[in-house]
């Protein structure tokens, strides 16, 4: 199925991005169904609408639209899901389409923007903090921010992540100074990564309105409300000077929020 999909693909002359997209899609209903029936394709589609956002879903749909399209059943096609304007909650990154994103990006070895996401989102570092992040942080484990009014917030770098990083910095052999450089050996301007990840959305047909570096801070809070009731230490990790500000991240998107009631509602 996939090997045939992949040379209809090719004869298409479609980008290498857009068939490994596509490619990925059909191997994602493969692994739910053998075959593509109207039920099965049709309880697919709610899947993917309960699981990624809207424009994420409806790339996929194209995705298995074409496939469809490429065996002759062009009367199983399955509607796209309407975009409607989103709420706050609806415009942080899912953590389905961040584990995608960091997955594609560490398959095509750009391990520098793999490392910036990761940050981002395990860190709940802003952007504009972590271009000042040096390897000296990373080997101690933690980066003191201070800020105007003298107070100091400590960024923790978990274990995991930190050992990751060396390993990288090591097989770079980069002993100290800022982690992310640009190519001139400048650290990276804020515009610069916000710039290159919309890149890699639209490469990795990821929403590109989900895509910028804030949104990896969301996920940071969303993750960590998810594990750990403590929302005034969430607070403290935000830099937050209000914790009402900090509860915005108990909001649930529409997805989130039918997980939620499938999940406990069995009356």
């Amino acid at each position: 199925m996939t090997d045939k999909f992949e040379k209809y693909l090719l004869e298409r002359d479609l980008s290498d991005n857009t068939i490994r997209a596509y490619l990925y899609a059909l191997r994602q209903f493969k692994e739910r169904y053998a075959s593509p029936t109207k039920r099965n394709l049709r309880e697919h589609r709610n899947w993917l609408t309960e699981h990624y956002r809207p424009r994420t879903v409806n790339l996929r749909l194209r995705a298995i639209n074409c496939y469809l399209e490429s065996i002759g059943r062009k009367n199983l096609t399955l509607k796209f899901v309407r975009i409607q304007q989103k709420s706050f909650a609806e415009k942080v990154i899912s953590k389905a389409d961040y584990d995608y994103f960091k997955t594609c990006l560490k398959e095509e070895g750009e391990l520098y923007w793999y490392f910036v996401i990761r940050f981002l989102a395990a860190t709940g570092l802003r952007v504009n903090e972590l271009i000042r992040l040096k390897v000296e942080d990373v080997k101690t484990g933690h980066l003191d921010i201070y800020s105007k009014g003298g107070k100091v917030r400590r960024i923790y770098i978990p274990k995991l992540l930190q050992e990751e990083t060396l390993f990288w910095l090591g097989g770079k052999h980069q002993k100290s100074g800022f982690l992310f450089l640009n190519r001139y050996g400048n650290p990276i301007t804020s515009r610069g990564i916000s710039g290159q990840l919309k890149k890699y959305a639209v490469r990795y047909h990821i929403d590109p309105e989900v895509v910028y570096p804030h949104s990896f801070r969301h996920r940071f809070a969303k993750n960590f409300i998810e594990r750990s009731n403590d929302i005034a230490f969430l607070a403290d990790l935000m830099g937050h000077e209000n914790i009402e500000t900090t509860r915005v991240y108990l909001r649930k998107t529409g997805a989130e929020q039918k997980e939620l009631v499938d999940r406990i509602i069995d009356w």
